[in-house]
């Protein structure tokens, strides 16, 4: 029997300004119990929410400007949100900002500091702080936003939360994403928490990071800039974790080749990460929701990832190495169940 075609949709919406048509994500069927929010650009949310709830308190004026560091998406919201708002931009940019990026900030009106060329991701991310430590102190006029520290980029993500609670009327799901600053899941998690949804929250780490203690390792290949750090983040708020799987980068990229080649989606290496992770985990929760957050779309990892697709490993034959301690934390792929803990460890009393 041939099904019914769909009902015609309503008018869509004109929007005052391309932050309100992009900020929503496309949700994607990746299985039965599992949903790819893939965005153009998850941290418009972020940006949007920092910058309107700064202006209401009048923390910042119109035609101020702003000022952060960014390895890339933060840095077109932040720029985005200015142009919308009256503000000034200015963007201390890691050196894996391609030239389409830094094309956008500069016709969007940003002026653009970029890190030299560097395969240490951590000596860029230094290099980033240390340069807008210099610019605040040398001009008070200017507001710097520290998307790594101040929580005012939770709120923001509320409007993600309303969503994903629309779209997935479940009481108990499992969110899939990358940590980063941690604002994007912690900020939608917490909410969705508050309403009586029962959330395992599941974050993803690359090798190197301090912020769930494996920065002795290195991965040489890592080019996953904004999903780790080499300082530690103040929001980041640990306890707020259930589970996190540390992923190289060749384990990413094929994570994310395996995306486009099984479901059409063409997104960036955080999200090939979790994207690996969500097969790992729906698999040992059947029938529980699972949203994956993909973050952004794959385009500046077109040479460095995706042409070398052909090196990618099936996603069907990789595992995780399972722990209980950081102390066996072993590449190229391992998992925990984090528990809700802090970190470091608080001291027993």
């Amino acid at each position: 029997m041939t099904p019914p075609p769909p009902a015609a949709p309503g008018p869509p919406p004109v929007h005052e300004h391309i932050t309100d048509a992009i900020k929503e994500p496309d949700l994607v069927r990746l299985g039965p119990a599992s949903v790819l929010a893939r965005f153009e650009t998850l941290k418009v949310y972020a940006a949007l929410g920092a910058v309107r709830t700064l202006l209401a308190r009048g923390t910042i004026r119109r035609g101020q400007t702003l000022v952060d560091s960014s390895s890339g998406i933060y840095a077109l919201a932040l720029a985005m949100a200015c142009h919308r708002y009256g503000l000034r931009c200015h963007i201390v940019a890691s050196t894996t900002v391609d030239a389409t990026m830094r094309v956008q900030l500069e016709v969007l009106g940003a002026t653009v500091d970029q890190m030299p060329s560097s395969q240490d991701l951590r000596l860029d991310q230094e290099r980033r702080v240390r340069r807008v430590r210099e610019l605040v102190d040398g001009r008070p006029d200017m507001h710097w936003m520290r998307q790594y520290h101040d929580a005012v980029h939770y709120a923001g993500y509320e409007e993600f939360a309303d969503l994903v609670q629309a779209a997935l009327p479940t009481r108990e799901l499992t969110v899939i994403g990358a940590v980063g600053t941690g604002s994007s899941t912690g900020g939608l998690v917490l909410p969705l928490r508050q309403r009586g949804v029962e959330v395992r929250l599941v974050g993803i780490q690359p090798f190197g990071s301090v912020t769930f203690g494996s920065e002795r390792f290195s991965d040489p290949e890592a080019i996953i800039a904004g999903i780790g750090s080499s300082i530690p983040f103040g929001n980041v708020r640990h306890q707020l974790y259930d589970a996190l799987h540390w992923i190289d980068f060749r384990h990413a990229m094929a994570g994310a080749v395996g995306l486009l080649r099984n479901h059409a989606v063409f997104a960036g290496l955080s999200t090939g990460a979790a994207y690996l992770a969500s097969r790992w985990e729906t698999a040992r929760n059947a029938g529980r929701m699972c949203l994956v957050i993909g973050p952004d779309t794959g385009h500046r990892y077109t040479e460095r990832a995706f042409a070398r697709h052909r090196e990618a490993p099936d996603p069907r034959s990789l595992k995780p190495h399972q722990i209980t301690r950081l102390a066996d934390l072993t590449p190229p792929w391992s998992v925990t169940e984090w528990g809700r803990r802090a970190y470091p460890e608080e001291p027993t009393p």
